[in-house]
């Protein structure tokens, strides 16, 4: 499950749903590549500021959760994901290079999303829309107020 990242100057919960899929929609993923993969991603973990928080292989692509901080844009997610994990796999378990005909592990493109932890985009807009709006009804309260308008005869 996510949770708030407290860095020196922000707090912050970014989540990402990235899908990548295999070079040539081959498919490669079988259970222990699957299983493979997974050792990675967790072991990239140690190394950089983002959490796998849910990975799932689908036969010629993967789907990753992961939470990172706002230091990585979600371009240098993906590269850094797509990276690793090619040259890991690669060399762990060489099988999957030869069935790939010794080319590269993913294509060259990948979908990425924002995913929300408290809300879909039309509730944050309404909350971002609604800001200020108790301020401007106390002031005009406090004018109504001082002007004695609720005075009763």
């Amino acid at each position: 499950m996510s949770e708030y990242i407290h860095k020196s100057h922000n707090v912050s919960v970014l989540l990402y749903h990235l899908v990548c899929p295999a070079k040539y929609r081959r498919v490669v993923f079988s259970k222990d590549v699957g299983e493979k993969l997974k050792e990675i991603c967790l072991d990239m973990t140690k190394r950089y500021e983002f959490v796998f928080l849910e990975i799932g292989t689908d036969g010629d692509h993967v789907h990753f959760l992961i939470q990172s901080v706002p230091t990585y844009s979600a371009t240098k997610i993906a590269r850094v994901v797509k990276s690793i994990t090619a040259r890991e796999i690669f060399h762990r378990m060489p099988e999957v290079k030869k069935e790939l005909w010794g080319g590269e592990f993913w294509s060259s493109g990948y979908f990425i999303n924002t995913v929300g932890k408290h809300g879909n985009e039309e509730s944050i807009s309404k909350y971002v829309k609604e800001q200020g709006r108790e301020k401007e009804y106390k002031k005009i309260y406090q004018q109504q107020l001082e002007l004695n308008i609720f005075d009763t005869p």
